[in-house]
């Protein structure tokens, strides 16, 4: 007989947990419950009444719900201040892959990729697994892009919409708050963003860049040297980058666009922010690197107030440690080993100077090299202190 509505099936739900029960843990799993709330369908009001009429004293029942649409699972139930207040003992926030995880992932699929290639794709796709599955095997990781976003066919041509249709209430807003960070390298503050997206800088738009950080979507992190009442937000997922550089603000009709323009300067840049951005998001495995990850330390980029002493110099990241020590990292997409040569190391040393005036002189500083194969030795090797390969990030996470 066909169900008149949600409180009948949850009537109905109660009556087959009934004839079961007994001295065995029951489990029920609601997969994807923000699709079930449907306007008028009253589903929260029925899951309510059945969890706190009924469920809730059964000892021996597990309940697990779980949803991908981040802003209606932190709103009516984690932060609910109804009838649901209070109720979810614990909460599993699955995060994208790791690296490490990527791999093996890829090695479950067949994909037949080295690190190099591996850590290009996650440049481009980042950790989620739904999107790698697309992943062909037998054709080069060009092709597999190339078929992915630059055919009017491909599987994640629009995912950038979809992706905010599923997270997100209000899509739009959130959409234009990711846009406006995405034109910046280094993060905006909250009144930057207001300033950016047209939205209000008050309760709302905090509560949105509490739901983009939930989301793996944005980082957030307070500079270096400055007081702690400004927060910057950067973001940080490597697939919303990608879109926003490649599909949106340079829109290609060339169904061979990656293939053609792989090795370009346009392209070869690109990787080079983009490795950047994939260090971030492995910034335990950094430090596991450099066997600190004991010591407290604050991680951010940093680019000098435009007014200060050291106007304009820029580093790819921080690692301001408790022990008075800060890792000046470099990061470098490279081919084969980096080699620095006269001009660059007369930039690091710049930077250095840098540093040591933003801190006074009471920091040490150790210029930190992390890149793909390693550092080339020659007579400019010696300034940098310490270095990390590519399979550094590979590691398992801690």
């Amino acid at each position: 007989m066909p169900l008149k509505n949600w409180f009948e099936a949850f009537h109905r739900l109660e009556d087959l947990l009934d004839s079961r029960r007994g001295r065995k843990k029951m489990v029920v799993f609601i997969d994807e419950m923000p699709w079930l709330d449907t306007p008028r369908a009253g589903f929260l009001s029925a899951f309510e009444h059945f969890w706190n009429g009924w469920g809730a004293g059964k000892h021996n029942l597990l309940l697990i719900v779980c949803g991908s649409a981040t802003t209606w699972m932190l709103d009516k139930l984690i932060h609910n201040t109804g009838g649901l207040y209070g109720r979810t003992t614990r909460e599993l926030h699955l995060r994208p892959f790791s690296l490490h995880h990527t791999e093996m992932y890829c090695k479950h699929l067949g994909l037949t990729m080295d690190r190099y290639d591996i850590l290009q794709t996650y440049m481009m796709l980042g950790g989620v697994p739904y999107y790698w599955s697309y992943f062909e095997k037998g054709k080069s990781l060009a092709e597999n892009i190339d078929d992915l976003f630059f055919t009017s066919t491909g599987k994640l041509s629009d995912e950038f919409d979809h992706l905010f249709s599923s997270l997100f209430g209000d899509k739009d807003k959130y959409r234009t708050i990711v846009e406006a960070l995405s034109k910046s390298r280094y993060g905006l503050t909250r009144d930057q963003i207001s300033d950016k997206s047209d939205i209000a800088s008050g309760g709302d738009l905090s509560e949105m860049l509490k739901a983009l950080e939930k989301s793996d979507l944005i980082i957030s992190y307070y500079n270096f040297g400055e007081t702690k009442r400004n927060k910057y937000y950067k973001l940080s997922d490597p697939f919303c980058l990608f879109y926003l550089h490649f599909i949106q603000k340079h829109p290609s009709q060339n169904k061979r666009f990656w293939q053609d323009n792989q090795f370009s300067p346009k392209v070869t840049s690109w990787k080079g922010l983009a490795f950047e951005d994939v260090c971030f998001v492995h910034q335990e495995q950094i430090r596991s690197a450099l066997s600190i990850l004991g010591v407290q330390a604050e991680i951010y980029p940093w680019c000098a107030d435009a007014d200060g002493e050291v106007a304009g110099a820029q580093i790819d990241m921080l690692i301001n440690r408790a022990d008075r020590v800060v890792n000046m990292c470099e990061m470098k997409f490279y081919q084969g080993e980096f080699a620095i040569d006269k001009e660059y190391d007369k930039k690091l040393r710049n930077k250095i100077d840098a540093l040591l005036t933003a801190t006074k002189n009471k920091k040490n500083i150790q210029p930190t090299l992390v890149t793909t194969y390693g550092l080339k030795m020659n007579m400019y090797s010696n300034r940098i202190q310490r270095v990390v390969s590519m399979n550094a990030l590979f590691e398992q996470p801690l």
